[in-house]
């Protein structure tokens, strides 16, 4: 269980007050090595990524970074531990990215590895985030609330083709992608459709995805292709190869695309938005019982922590831009005019159980957490 609210003790800093809150609630402080193997980043973020890091190697030609986040060091650090028993880790420290002043700047967070009671693990660690902002005073955040893993379970009880589930739940993270995914579908219904690249896109579906994206990369380069709207080859390549994967050649039926649309449409407060989540289900022949009760044992496990479930602010078309979280997703942001899509948030994270499979883990591991970036707290303390 969480610590309760308190003001920072006298002569403790925020700083200090943050990891003995954490200290509190059982978390244990590590602090990975800043020089970090680049490839989990990269495999993980992306281009997108790469362009802000700072990258060397050693001496046998492996790519290393300066780290540019925290969660993925301390997902290693477990495992480097053994892995064999549940725990929860909380860290400070600086991350490195191009685009920040001075290339650096501060992150702080938690990760809590290995808890089978996953709706109490993620309320848990939602309410550590509150009480996280409030030692810096914002007592009353924005609290943005969505699932990956509702959207997933739609997903597959609409038995979608592989690669359009795959290239919808990718997209499902990226602001304005999946919309516009639908509204090309809206556009191309049934299998009707056919691009002007349905021949090539045919050709490369199914093959070897090393190799095809290879030889999308070559074809690029000799036609002189550089960038196209600030894409580089290897983003154009990819994007081409997802709609290869995708059938984007074919479209889905328009009641499934209705259904997406409606589903995307709903949000609110997460006992009326599990409602009416229910009620489309049920009246497109879904069964989503499972992941609805889930949901719904979540919000509960929050009230039960003390946070005021009618503030939160669910939207089952909110992900975060990182394709490995799994469950629960949220961000706090500061209660002013600026819209929360456009101002960074001041805590957030989410589950992802399926991260640490990828980072070498035999089979998958239930983990949640969340990063806070203090800078942007202390600058909202000092502006009130």
């Amino acid at each position: 269980m969480t610590a309760p609210l308190s003001s920072p003790a006298a002569g403790l800093s925020r700083l200090d007050e943050l990891m003995a809150l954490y200290a509190r609630a059982g978390f244990a402080r590590v602090e990975p090595p800043v020089l970090q193997p680049a490839d989990a980043f990269l495999d993980l973020s992306g281009e997108e990524l790469r362009r802000l890091m700072f990258l060397t190697s050693d001496a046998e030609g492996h790519e290393l970074c300066l780290r540019p986040d925290i969660t993925l060091p301390v997902c290693r650090h477990y495992l480097e531990s053994g892995a064999a028993v549940p725990a929860d880790f909380a860290y400070l420290g600086p991350v490195f990215r191009s685009n920040a002043p001075g290339g650096e700047f501060l992150q702080g967070g938690l990760e809590s590895f290995g808890r089978t009671d996953r709706e109490a693990a993620d309320a848990e660690v939602m309410a550590l985030g509150l009480e996280t902002a409030a030692l810096w005073g914002v007592v009353d955040p924005v609290i943005r609330l969505g699932d990956v893993g509702l959207f997933a379970a739609l997903m597959e009880a609409l038995a979608l083709p592989p690669g359009w589930r795959r290239r919808l739940t990718k997209d499902f993270a990226r602001a304005g992608d999946l919309g516009a995914d639908l509204a090309a579908l809206r556009h191309k219904p049934d299998a009707n459709g056919v691009s002007g690249h349905a021949g090539v896109l045919s050709a490369l579906a199914g093959s070897d995805p090393e190799a095809a994206h290879a030889l999308v990369t070559d074809l690029l380069s000799i036609a002189g292709i550089s960038t196209v709207a600030g894409r580089t080859v290897s983003e154009i390549a990819e994007r081409f190869l997802e709609q290869a994967a995708s059938g984007a050649a074919e479209g889905l039926p328009s009641e499934t695309v209705a259904v997406l649309e409606g589903w995307l449409a709903i949000e609110g407060e997460p006992d009326g938005a599990a409602a009416r989540l229910r009620a489309l289900a049920r009246e497109a022949g879904l069964d989503l019982g499972a992941a609805l009760d889930s949901f719904e044992q979540r919000t509960h496990f929050l009230a039960a922590q003390g946070v005021d479930v009618g503030r939160v602010r669910f939207a089952a078309a909110f992900g975060r831009p990182l394709d490995y979280y799994t469950g629960m997703v949220f961000e706090l942001h500061p209660m002013s005019g600026t819209s929360a899509d456009v101002e960074p948030p001041l805590v957030a994270g989410g589950r992802y159980d399926g991260l640490l499979a990828r980072l070498g883990a035999a089979s998958a591991i239930p983990a949640v957490g969340f990063a806070v970036w203090p800078a942007r707290l202390a600058a909202l303390e000092a502006a009130r």
